[in-house]
């Protein structure tokens, strides 16, 4: 099992240095309706514990079973079995509707591709998880956490109207503004340039450090891993390895090792 201690400090429940997210033997199988022959095992028996305030890459081979791992951390996709737990409370089992509840109270998301909403504003894409929860809307809180990621001036805009790394800070804004436990981020720099990927890093590791959230980010990128506290490794669904503070060229050495010939930032 990997574990590590969480920051001091933060605020909300994930600033208070307990376990944020654990995975027991969870493991997850495509296609094994179709015969055994067309079964593909995404995760084997995966068992992890993240501490809560830390900031965690996932890399692996294209293959390896990061965006699975993500999708049923995040309760996105049922793991045929094992535990899910968030803030120490299990996530498996339960109706889709209690499970999407779950996500909307406990998980913020940050995608590639922003998924804001073109119709809205750049302040009631913001504030949307709110409204979908039934949730109060504190308006000053949306427009204070807009402004620390450099979009006060910007409220009104609709989403045509931004760059692509100003969209990917709208999503990084909707995502804190529920107080979630964990944020999770499916290749967050993908689509953007490298000026832009930076600065999403940046956010991300604010989200940790200023906001006491966790982060757990996959990514291709060795770049991008390199502004992570820690840096989990998959291979053929299984976890291979853990590397703390870590640099963008000893995590590429180590992608080599496993065999990952995927471009950076893809």
């Amino acid at each position: 099992m990997f574990r590590r201690t969480g920051r001091a400090g933060g605020s909300g429940p994930a600033g208070h240095g307990g376990e944020a997210l654990r995975l027991v033997k969870v493991s997850k199988t495509y296609g094994a309706g179709e015969g055994a022959e067309n079964a593909v095992t995404a995760l084997d028996d995966v068992t992890l514990s993240l501490r809560s305030g830390t900031f965690t890459a996932v890399m692996g081979p294209s293959g390896s079973g990061k965006s699975t791992l993500l999708q049923c951390a995040a309760g996105l996709d049922r793991p045929d079995s094992g535990i899910v737990m968030v803030d120490g409370e299990e996530m498996s089992g339960g109706t889709e509707a209690a499970l999407t509840k779950f996500r909307r109270r406990r998980i913020g998301f940050v995608f590639q591709q922003y998924n804001l909403l073109p119709t809205l504003t750049v302040a009631q894409n913001t504030t949307l998880p709110l409204r979908l929860a039934g949730r109060r809307v504190n308006r000053a809180r949306a427009q204070e956490i807009l402004t620390q990621v450099g979009l006060g001036d910007r409220l009104g805009h609709r989403p045509e109207q931004l760059s692509g790394g100003q969209r990917q800070r709208v999503a990084i804004a909707r995502a804190l503004v529920t107080e979630p436990s964990v944020i999770f981020a499916d290749e967050p720099t993908g689509a953007l340039d490298t000026r832009s990927a930076r600065d999403v890093l940046r956010l991300l590791q604010e989200a940790v450090r200023l906001h006491g959230r966790t982060v757990v980010m996959v990514t291709h990128d060795p770049v991008a891993a390199s502004y992570a506290d820690s840096v989990l490794f998959l291979a053929d669904g299984r976890l291979t390895g853990e590397m703390t503070a870590p640099t963008a060229d000893a995590v590429a050495e180590r992608l080599a090792h496993l065999g990952d010939t995927t471009p950076a930032g893809v």
